[in-house]
Parts: C-alpha cells; sequence; structure tokens
C-alpha cells in the first residue's frame, strides 16, 4: 500500500526508514584479531537494537527505531564475510600491518600509532588505517628512515 493512502506521519517514517547504505571500502578488507572482534561484537548489538525494536508496538516507531540496527547489520555482515586476519608483524625490523608505530615531525611532535584495519582505526584513540596516507607512507621503512607525510617529513623512532 501507498504511504499516500496512510497517515502523513507515516510518510515522514517511511522517508526516515529507508537508510542508504553505509559505504563499502573498495580496498582489501584487513583486519587484526582486535578488530575482527569487534566487528562481531557491534553486529551482535545491531542484531539486539534490531530485535529490541521488533518488540515496539507502534508500527512508526518500531521502522523508525528498526532502520540503523538494520542498515548497520548489513554493512557489518559484510565486512566480517570479507574480513581478511592478519597477523601480527613477525619482526619490528620495518613497519608492517599490526605495528605499532612511533614517528617524529619536523615540528617537534612525536606521534605513536597502530597501523590496523578501516574499520578499526581511530586517531584519537592511537590507531590509524592501513590505507591512511602516513601509514602508506611509512609501510615497509625501518627505525631512522624519513619519509614524506603530506607536505611534511616525518622520521621513524620506534617500531613495536
Amino acid at each position: 500500500m501507498s504511504v499516500a493512502f496512510t497517515k502523513e506521519e507515516s510518510a515522514e517514517t517511511a522517508a526516515e526508514t529507508m537508510l542508504p547504505d553505509r559505504p563499502i571500502s573498495p580496498h582489501p578488507n584487513l583486519v587484526t584479531a582486535t578488530g575482527l572482534q569487534a566487528l562481531q561484537t557491534q553486529l551482535q548489538q545491531a542484531r539486539e537494537a534490531y530485535e529490541a525494536a521488533q518488540a515496539i508496538d507502534d508500527v512508526n516507531e518500531k521502522r523508525r527505531q528498526s532502520a540503523v540496527p538494520l542498515r548497520d547489520a548489513r554493512y557489518l555482515t559484510e565486512r566480517l564475510r570479507t574480513a581478511q586476519l592478519v597477523p601480527d608483524p613477525a619482526s619490528n625490523d620495518v613497519v608492517a600491518f599490526g605495528s605499532t608505530v612511533t614517528f617524529s615531525r619536523a615540528d617537534g611532535r612525536v606521534q605513536t600509532y597502530r597501523i590496523v584495519g578501516e574499520d578499526e582505526a581511530d586517531p584519537k584513540a592511537g590507531s590509524i588505517s592501513f590505507v591512511s596516507p602516513v601509514a602508506k607512507s611509512l609501510m615497509g621503512k625501518a627505525v631512522g628512515d624519513v619519509v614524506g607525510a603530506g607536505a611534511q617529513e616525518i622520521e621513524l623512532v620506534e617500531i613495536a
């Protein structure tokens, strides 16, 4: 039945519940063990939120509360399906996926980040995606190497 034949409120709700899918990255879906666990936890939380929304009696509110968890569940299911678990680096000789790197910038700032998958990257929490410009410039480099990162240079100080 068209929303034209329902209450006006339902037309608004229908628009709110047709959320576009979250974009899927074109890059390989590399994950650390921690990142894989986080994806599984997030999927479980999305499923629980969807199930909770299904218990709501009001149809419009049920649709509204179901929209985000349903969209997230589709995204997370796809990310888990395509996840490629990468073991921690065997050595700290060169920067690799999963390495924790410390580097200094020309302005004197020293920063430390772990290089992780796109879904687990959180610069404020100390992790950056392997496809970020800084991570790309550091991959395969050793302590003491100086690389360009955007408009400035950074020196690799430590690999852990």
